[in-house]
């Protein structure tokens, strides 16, 4: 694709704040015709959008939390035991129902995160629980850091 031009990136971000948004609502707010949203929407689409997805209203479906806890694995390793250790956590994120997603990272001395959805504070402590009990041998250090999903009035 070629260089991204202010329109492109207007549309892209308008699109990932509401990805229902019409082309005619989207060329109002831009302020170009809606021709030239629908073709620029096309090729964003063919070239850089990897997909559409839907965001649920957790608070509705029973979750109040939305943590994310930065983790710190520790410990040298050889290459085959870090590969091991990685597809054992891999394994265990992908058995967690309740974690949207998992990785590696870097900063604030953290290596990994999680970010996770909860059914109230008990919960979230008792996957804490679970962590530490089950990834311990190889995590050592958990930061969660909680999110109210609750609707707020602004």
């Amino acid at each position: 694709m070629t260089k991204l031009k202010d329109i492109d990136f207007k549309i892209l971000f308008g699109l990932m704040k509401n990805s229902k948004t019409s082309d005619r609502q989207l060329a109002k707010r831009i302020g170009v015709s809606q021709p030239t949203v629908t073709r620029r929407r096309a090729r964003l689409e063919k070239e850089l959008i990897d997909g559409y997805t839907a965001v649920p209203k957790w608070e509705k479906i029973g979750y109040e939390i939305l943590a994310i806890t930065l983790i710190k694995a520790m410990g040298i390793f050889t290459s085959k035991e870090y590969a091991d250790i990685r597809n054992q956590g891999l394994e265990w994120l992908h058995k967690q129902p309740n974690i949207i997603i998992g990785g590696a990272c870097e900063g604030m001395g953290m290596n990994s995160f999680i970010i996770s959805l909860h059914k109230s504070y008990s919960d979230h402590s008792e996957f804490m629980l679970k962590l530490r009990l089950e990834r311990g041998t190889s995590l050592t250090i958990f930061k969660p850091f909680l999110l109210t999903l609750e609707e707020q009035d602004a």
